[in-house]
Order: C-alpha cells, then sequence, then structure tokens
C-alpha cells in the first residue's frame, strides 16, 4: 500500500439501515428523475432558442441562454460534493430540485432575455447538485460491488436526457410554447421530491465543520470567468483581448484556490486524493470524455437540421440509434461488473470504441445513408455507454467513505468542465474551416455550396477530437483494476488489490 492511500485510509462507515431491491429502486426512480431534469434541460433549450431570441429581440445574447446553465451547474458541482458530506446528501439534493424548479418557474415567466440568463443560472446552481447528488447517494446505498448494474441505468437516464433533449423541445415549441420548455420540469420535479421524501431514510449525523467560503469563493469564481473565456473565444473563433481578460483572472483564482486548499482546515477539494492513481486517472478520461461526448451531441443535430433539411423534431428521433447504443452498453456493463467485481476492462474497452466512432464520424459526407449514419451513431453510443459511469464507480470504490461526495462530485465536474470546453472548441474549429472553405465550395456546388462546406468543417472537428479521444484510451491502461468492494464499510487498500499481488498494484499499467 502506498503512502498516498494510507493517508486517505480508514473510511466512515454509513450508519444508514439496509434497503430491499423493492426500496432501492423506488429510490432510484427519484434520484433517476433528478437526473434526468439537469441533463435534459443541457440540451432541451436548443431548438426554442431561435424562438426565444425572436421573441425578445436580443439574437447578440442567443448563446448566454446556454452559458449561463453551463456556468452555475458546473461550478457549483465541488461545492454540493462537500456539503452534502458534511451535512448529510438527502437534505441537499432536496434542496437543489427546490432550487431548480425555482430556476424553471421564473424561466417560463421571463419578461426579457437578461431576465431569462440570470432565472437559467439559477437553474443550472440547482442542477449541479442533481447530476452530483444522484450519484452520490447510490454510492451511499449500495456496495460497490453491487453499485455497477444500478448505475448503468443512470447511465442510460443520462444520455437519453441528452440526446432526446432537442427533440421534446422541438415538440413543445411547436405545440404549445418556448416557455413550456421550463414548466415541464414542474410535474418531474414534484415526483422526484415527494419519492426521495418518502423512500430515503438516511440518517443525518450533525457535522461540526465549516464550509470553506473563501475556497468556494475561488473555485466558483475561477471556474466562471474561464469558461466565459472559452465561450468568447468559441464565439469569436480566436483569442481575443477580451477573452484574455476573463482567462487571466479566472486562472489566477484556480491558482490561488490550489494554494488555499493546501492550507485549508476543511477543503473543498481534498488535495491529496490526486495522490491516488485511480481518483486522478478517471477525472483526467472523464474531462477528455465530455469533450468528445458534447461534441457530438453539438454537431450532429446541426447536421441533419441545416444539411439534410430534416425537422427538429424529425432531428432527434434520427439520433435514437445513439441512445439505443448507451442503453445496451450501460446496462450490460453495469451488470458484468457487478457479476466479476472489476471494472478497467470497460474503461478501455469504452474508450477504445468511442475513439473508432469519433473516427468514423470524420467520414460523414451529404449524401451519407441513413443506415451508414445511424451505425456510426450506435458505435458512438456504444462507447459512452461502456465507461461513463463505470468512471464514477471507480472512484467511489477508491476513496474513503468520508469523501465520496466530493469523489463523485469531482468525476461528474470534470466531465462538465470537458464538455464546455469542447464544444466552446469544437465550435471554433467548425466555424473557422467553413469560412476558410465556402468561397471555393461556392465556385463548385453554386447555392448548394453552405451544405457541403459545414460538412467538411464538421469532419475537422471530429478529427481534432480523435486524439483527444485516443488519449483516453491509452491512459485507461493506466488504471489500477481495483477489486469492488462488496460492502459500504472500510476496507483495507490492501484487501481492494489486484489478486497478481503487490507490485501489479502499484505499477503503471496494473
Amino acid at each position: 500500500m502506498s503512502a498516498a492511500e494510507s493517508e486517505v485510509e480508514a473510511p466512515t462507515s454509513p450508519s444508514y439501515s439496509s434497503y430491499s431491491h423493492r426500496q432501492i429502486m423506488l429510490i432510484m426512480s427519484g434520484l433517476g428523475l433528478g437526473l434526468l431534469l439537469a441533463a435534459l434541460d443541457q440540451t432541451i433549450v436548443s431548438t426554442a432558442l431561435t424562438r426565444i431570441s425572436q421573441d425578445f429581440h436580443r439574437l447578440d445574447l442567443y448563446a448566454w441562454v446556454v452559458t449561463s446553465y453551463l456556468l452555475t451547474s458546473t461550478a457549483s458541482t465541488p461545492l454540493y460534493g462537500k456539503i452534502s458530506d458534511q451535512f448529510g446528501r438527502k437534505r441537499i439534493f432536496q434542496a437543489a430540485i427546490v432550487i431548480f424548479l425555482g430556476g424553471s418557474v421564473l424561466s417560463g415567466l421571463a419578461q426579457n432575455m437578461y431576465q431569462l440568463i440570470i432565472f437559467r443560472g439559477l437553474q443550472g446552481l440547482g442542477a449541479g447538485g442533481l447530476m452530483t447528488l444522484a450519484l452520490a447517494i447510490i454510492g451511499d446505498v449500495i456496495p460497490p460491488r453491487e453499485r455497477g448494474r444500478y448505475q448503468g441505468y443512470f447511465g442510460a437516464v443520462f444520455t437519453l436526457s441528452s440526446v432526446v433533449g432537442p427533440l421534446v423541445g422541438g415538440f413543445l415549441v411547436d405545440a404549445a410554447s418556448w416557455r413550456w420548455v421550463f414548466y415541464v420540469n414542474i410535474p418531474v420535479g414534484a415526483v422526484a421530491l415527494v419519492v426521495i421524501n418518502r423512500v430515503l431514510k438516511m440518517d443525518h449525523r450533525s457535522s461540526r465543520s465549516k464550509i470553506d467560503v473563501v475556497g468556494s469563493f475561488l473555485i466558483v469564481g475561477g471556474v466562471s470567468l474561464v469558461l466565459v473565456a472559452v465561450q468568447q473565444a468559441g464565439s469569436a473563433t480566436r483569442v481575443t483581448g477580451t477573452t484574455w481578460a476573463y482567462a487571466i483572472p479566472g486562472l489566477l483564482l484556480i491558482a490561488a484556490f490550489i494554494w488555499w486548499e493546501r492550507r485549508a482546515a476543511e477543503p473543498i477539494i481534498p488535495l491529496h486524493l490526486f495522490r491516488l492513481r485511480v481518483f486522478s486517472v478517471v477525472n483526467v478520461i472523464a474531462f477528455i470524455a465530455g469533450t468528445a461526448m458534447f461534441g457530438a451531441l453539438l454537431f450532429l443535430p446541426q447536421y441533419l437540421q441545416t444539411v439534410r433539411g430534416v425537422s427538429p423534431t424529425v432531428s432527434g428521433l434520427r439520433m435514437i440509434p445513439m441512445l439505443i447504443g448507451v442503453l445496451l452498453s450501460s446496462i450490460t456493463s453495469g451488470r458484468l461488473v457487478s457479476r466479476i467485481g472489476r471494472y478497467k476492462i470497460f474503461i478501455v474497452a469504452g474508450t477504445a470504441i468511442l475513439t473508432l466512432g469519433l473516427g468514423l464520424m470524420s467520414l460523414i459526407t451529404v449524401s451519407t445513408g441513413a443506415w451508414q449514419l445511424a451505425g456510426m451513431m450506435f458505435v458512438i453510443g456504444l462507447g459512452m455507454g461502456l465507461f461513463m459511469q463505470i468512471l464514477v464507480l471507480a472512484v467511489q470504490n477508491t476513496v474513503p467513505y468520508q469523501y465520496m461526495g466530493v469523489g463523485t462530485a469531482s468525476t461528474t465536474f470534470f466531465r462538465t468542465l470537458g464538455g464546455a470546453v469542447g464544444a466552446a472548441v469544437l465550435n471554433a474549429v467548425v466555424v473557422l474551416k467553413q469560412k476558410d472553405v465556402f468561397p471555393h465550395y461556392r465556385v463548385v456546388y453554386g447555392a448548394k455550396a453552405q451544405g457541403h462546406a459545414f460538412v467538411y468543417a464538421m469532419d475537422q472537428a471530429f478529427l481534432y477530437a480523435l486524439p483527444v479521444a485516443a488519449l483516453a484510451f491509452v491512459l485507461s491502461f493506466l488504471l489500477k483494476d481495483l477489486r469492488l468492494r462488496s460492502s459500504l464499510g472500510p476496507e483495507r487498500a490492501s484487501d481492494t488489490a489486484p489478486d497478481e499481488g503487490p507490485a501489479l498494484a502499484e505499477s503503471a499499467f496494473g
């Protein structure tokens, strides 16, 4: 056992009573609804943005309706992990639902673009807790050895919500009003509140720990400014003075956060956790995977609508092959992880398939057949479903119990941050490449030049994402394949090391 691992040993056992399978499934239903809300609202607004901007006559603020949600949901994620570790998961999860629903109601009632941007930020503030705490509560209730099959369902819910978001949004805009994109959250959130309140019986033990106010300010401010800088650079397709005006203070605040956390009595993110190889490698893979996943979800609906000429609703339906791939692989991998008690093979295989899928995506043309495109999307979904939720499981199996919330939040945070950065960077690639080739394509293709130029630019973006995904595949070999614990209580790290012995456990490729 390494010195780093010994520093974070001796986890505290949870004091919660055991749950039957029926109770766990009821808890899962409530948590799943919360996760569905958070993931759905990342993409559901995309098909309503044009109508919203037209109603408020502010096309210049179009992107900020998405950015404000992304900023607050990403920046608040680590805070939820730490706060829930101190004050109990159930009440903080319920508070996150209430905040999210409040933001939804206010967003639906917004009378101008500035109000909508602010209320979307409030909605994102609640969403950060929904995504993090749903997975952390499962970590409280189910031992790691049994957790895989349940988290497989969560992986399916997350991707299902992200994929069908544009479809649901398009339907609501066409059938009712863009305001119903936000109002639809209310009944779903209310059901989640009732289920969690009645079924989840988690004992809260009062904590004398203090909230790290300075650390909270530094990380929220730093991450927010950096994300704004990335969004600005992506929109402008180049680094401008405005970009640096956000980026430099943001990076300084993040550096100050790291300095402060090394000295804080109750750090938001205990930095010594990064000495654990599984924790650090998983978070890097989560960042990279978020970049690739959100890139695919960003461009494919746009390709279907602008190049193939289908409606927003139909473009959502065309994404179903990706959903099928995620459903099959996430549920299957979850069950197999629980059966064999190991996780590394699924992360290796998933990152490999995701890399293959991005390579196939770079071959899309204006005339790619429907079945060919469906096959490509199925491969992408298959890869994502194999490993996305297994990353969370690997971290939860590694960190001591008292850091369950922090560990879960870290993986969610890095995945969402990767998605935000990836979406901005890849969007900049598409805009630049499209602008470069359009004059030539106009001579060759005439009135059809725009579609051909977009397809070329999109393919280039997938080619840029390809080595990034390949890096995740290479890094997956650095994971230590620790045996999944069979109880919620403490087990020594040596007991969870691979059967082959300590030498292999400490190997870079263990």
